[in-house]
């Protein structure tokens, strides 16, 4: 008789998988020949087992940062040190990248003025902090015969926003959706 829920006896787990190390260390590295980098280290080519015994005579660690170039490159390092470093500068360019937001307005095929300023209104903001505006006309149900007042409606947004944004995309039907993007003209002022 099986233990557990029944479907779910799934047999014996496979073994846990340890993850691999990004890069080759010490006796891990297997090229005869090294070009050695670091602190407190002559740059040049050296035996393997050269450079490994000066890692190990300065407490450091011989890793391997470019296997693929001829001889591969290794720099005498704390292994831990230089993945922390690692990471810490992923994260600094992964913060300094920009991530575009797009932001939406949705407008009705009958949408009156004063609400049409109103969202009008709302665009410019959103341009003039940097952000990309997509606005959409959606059609309920029967409102799809009125598909022409929608692009209409959408070009004139479009020609109210010239002075603070670009047309990044003309109205486009998609379904019961006509969308109209936005770009903003210049750098946003965050």
């Amino acid at each position: 008789m099986a233990l557990g829920r029944p479907g779910f006896n799934r047999g014996p787990r496979p073994p846990f998988k340890k993850k691999e190390a990004e890069h080759k260390i010490n006796d891990l590295i297997r090229a005869p020949e090294v070009r050695v980098t670091g602190d407190n280290v002559v740059t040049g080519i050296y035996p393997f087992r050269e450079a490994l015994a000066m890692a190990i005579e300065q407490d450091l660690d011989l890793v391997e940062i470019s296997p693929n170039a001829v001889p591969p490159v290794c720099k005498i390092v704390d292994y831990n040190k230089f993945i922390y470093e690692q990471k810490k500068k992923m994260k600094e360019i992964k913060s300094n990248a920009k991530q575009t937001i797009i932001k939406e307005i949705r407008f009705g095929p009958n949408t009156n003025d004063h609400d049409f300023q109103f969202k009008l209104k709302h665009a410019i903001g959103f341009l003039e902090g940097g952000e990309k505006v997509r606005a959409y006309v959606h059609f309920k149900g029967r409102a799809i015969v009125y598909k022409e007042q929608g692009e209409i409606l959408l070009l004139k947004f479009a020609q109210a926003l010239e002075d603070v944004g670009k047309v990044e995309q003309l109205p486009k039907l998609e379904g019961k959706r006509m969308f109209l993007t936005v770009a903003p003209k210049n750098a946003g002022k965050k």
